[in-house]
């Protein structure tokens, strides 16, 4: 027996609320610098004892309030806030997916009686907008962004490809409903050299393997010690043991779902090139940024997180997100001048913002946006472009300011 619809959305919830403790748990404990707030973390030794209430989710906080002399006045506002929005996001998300609201206007009836679809691109969703939450709040806190959400968020992501295959974001077009895949808006290719395929989706994953670890890179004493040093960095440090082990193991998944050739490949393919285009594109910003200025023009917990968020939306969306985040930027960094005084900015939070609005206005940004894809090759190219000309203007930029 089905349950209502209101009766999911309470359960939804009560469940976005207990996930909402969890994600101030993160906010705090997976930090640079930990710190001791929160009812399930052991209490600053001049912190009055902990008591049954303090545990209870969103009203906890309120009782809390008792250690504002250790945190600061108000500190238990935004935790707060943040479990009754997780409750209240999770509950709306749903109600206007299971709707049909990632469909265009007056299709929205095709998606809502794909139950099994819509229930695994919420599931998605939801798993995304957990770990973009912690990942927020972190930037907002200390202008990082650790690997233990990224690295793992990711690799969830590719699971989920490869797992639920329908759960990246769904088209309605004129062969009907489909799934967001490496090659839309036009169709998946019958043919093509699959061996090849395979050989890309690997490099996708050692890519971001190679990303992953350490590195030292610096042109004082020439190009060949640069590269000795770049090499004796990557592998001074034993991440590159579980780098090895996340590839070699990843390799393997990838080449099983490979030979399986159904949607869970086109699936998990399009999640990898996703991942790969996401956090490349961000990477690319940084490094010729960086170049230009003179000085770090972002973290590169930015490009992990951009791979994060590629894995779960394919490398499409994720260049739309790059465009949609600096409008996002310019809202939220008025609220946060307003609301904190501070004018810093950290670019992440405005990834993860543009990656909320795309979900939201899907089907109108995709209406939009579609054509921009019947490029094909000529996107890179028209990409380097535009990489060229951010160079000329921040090197224009650097000279006038200085």
């Amino acid at each position: 027996m089905s349950l209502s619809l209101e009766v999911r959305l309470a359960v939804l919830f009560v469940v976005g609320v207990l996930v909402g403790t969890q994600v101030n748990r993160g906010i705090y404990r997976l930090a640079w610098f930990p710190r001791r707030i929160g009812p399930w973390t052991p209490p600053e030794e001049k912190a009055p004892p902990r008591q049954w209430q303090d545990r209870l989710p969103i009203a906890g906080w309120w009782w809390l309030r008792r250690e504002s002399s250790l945190h600061g006045a108000g500190f238990w506002v935004r935790p707060l806030l943040i479990e009754l929005a997780m409750g209240l996001g999770f509950a709306a998300l749903y109600a206007w997916e299971v709707r049909g609201g990632l469909a265009p206007a007056g299709s929205q009836g095709i998606l809502a009686a794909a139950a099994g679809r819509v229930h695994a691109v919420y599931f998605a969703h939801l798993v995304l907008l957990t770990l973009m939450s912690v990942a927020t709040f972190i930037d907002f806190d200390e202008k990082t962004i650790p690997d233990a959400i990224t690295v793992p968020g990711t690799l969830i992501g590719l699971l989920l490809a490869a797992l639920l295959p329908e759960s990246l974001l769904p088209v309605v077009n004129a062969r009907g409903l489909e799934t967001l895949l490496l090659h839309s808006p036009q169709p998946w290719p019958l043919g093509g050299n699959r061996v090849e395929s395979l050989g890309w989706a690997i490099a996708c994953l050692g890519g971001w393997c190679l990303a992953l670890l350490p590195r030292t890179w610096t042109l004082r004493r020439g190009w060949k010690k640069a590269f000795q040093y770049l090499l004796a960095s990557m592998f001074r440090h034993r991440a590159w043991m579980i780098a090895l082990g996340i590839f070699i193991v990843g390799a393997i998944g990838i080449a099983f779902v490979w030979q399986l050739d159904d949607a869970r490949w086109r699936s998990l393919y399009t999640a990898l090139v996703g991942m790969a285009f996401g956090g490349g594109l961000i990477w690319a910003v940084r490094i010729v940024g960086s170049n230009a200025l003179g000085q770090e023009a972002m973290g590169f917990g930015d490009v992990t997180l951009m791979a994060m968020i590629g894995a779960f939306v394919g490398w499409q969306p994720s260049l739309l997100i790059f465009f949609l985040a600096p409008f996002a930027a310019v809202v939220i960094s008025v609220v946060q001048w307003l609301t904190t005084g501070r004018k810093d900015i950290a670019f992440g939070p405005y990834l993860c913002a543009g990656t909320v609005i795309l979900i939201l206005k899907w089907p109108e940004i995709w209406d939009w946006g579609a054509g921009i894809f019947y490029l094909g090759w000529f996107i890179p190219a028209l990409m380097a472009v535009c990489m060229v000309l951010m160079w000329g203007m921040l090197s224009l930029w650097r000279m006038v300011a200085h």
